[in-house]
């Protein structure tokens, strides 16, 4: 069955009080284009709760002058059409307007984890970020929201967020979805051309050579950053943007393995900027 669509605050709201009615609700936040990473947080939010909303809605506030806003690929009759088949409930697709129907004069800041990394490299991303979160958590009000480990920096920020500000919501993040051939799966893929996308796969290669090196026993990040920074100079085609190793939940850099840190990197490929990261665990012996 398809799922409802609604395109008002105020549609939103009716439309849970009458799908609520005792029941756990499970939010899924999305800018559309939707693919099977997306889906597969569909999939996990249909484990967590009865009820699961998708919201699809390209949020102007997080990107900077000169990114791909006005590109962004949109087509919400399609994203519709793959939630029916994986069981989403309501979707809440608002129009820009909508959402912010006044300059936004209010907007939700944060220090420490959204700093560095991508928050460096697009200034105002996070705060755009958190603000739509927090607003369409608001709206929703569920009782648990799934994210992507993709876009893990965002992640550990949310999860703060909720923390610090007392949302009654549980986070969970679901695991990366990749193509068979290794590439992370984004929106923003569909912009590679076939070579430039065989380029791209570097990116998961410089990380699955951090991996392989702490699996035997590395645990100094020096070695491990400069595993993943030699495999991508080994591809002229690729621009790389950052390489890094940080603690899981406050992104701040990491010195020694001691516990599970994440390594991410993040490139231009072509006219296109990806990022990609794993969770890399100590060595156990």
């Amino acid at each position: 069955m398809s799922p409802r669509v609604v395109r008002t605050i105020t549609d939103c709201r009716a439309a849970l009080a009458g799908l609520r009615a005792g029941r756990r609700v499970a939010f899924v936040p999305t800018m559309g284009a939707l693919h099977e990473g997306h889906l597969s947080l569909v999939d996990l939010a249909r484990t967590k709760a009865d009820v699961v909303v998708v919201s699809v809605f390209v949020n102007p506030a997080q990107f900077a002058p000169g990114e791909d806003f006005e590109r962004y690929p949109r087509d919400l009759e399609r994203d519709v059409r793959l939630l029916a088949r994986r069981g989403a409930t309501l979707v809440f697709a608002p129009e820009v307007e909508e959402m912010y129907p006044e300059p936004l004069l209010t907007r939700v800041a944060m220090h420490g984890i959204t700093d560095d990394l991508e928050g460096a490299r697009r200034p105002g991303h996070f705060d755009g970020v958190l603000t739509v979160v927090a607003k369409l958590f608001h709206i929703i009000e569920p009782e648990v929201a799934v994210f992507g480990q993709k876009d893990a920096q965002q992640a550990a920020a949310i999860r703060r967020m909720v923390a610090d500000l007392d949302f009654p919501v549980e986070i969970v993040v679901g695991a990366t979805a990749r193509d068979p051939d290794g590439l992370a799966l984004s929106s923003r893929n569909a912009y590679l051309s076939e070579a430039e996308r065989r380029e791209a796969l570097a990116l998961r290669s410089a990380l699955g050579r951090a991996e392989s090196l702490a699996a035997e026993g590395v645990a100094d990040a020096a070695p491990l950053l400069a595993a993943m920074r030699e495999e991508l100079s080994r591809h002229p085609g690729i621009d790389v943007d950052y390489v890094a190793l940080v603690e899981r939940d406050t992104f701040r850099p990491v010195d020694r393995l001691t516990s599970p840190a994440v390594a991410a990197v993040a490139a231009r490929i072509g006219g296109t900027r990806l990022i990609d990261n794993v969770v890399i665990e100590p060595h156990a012996g």
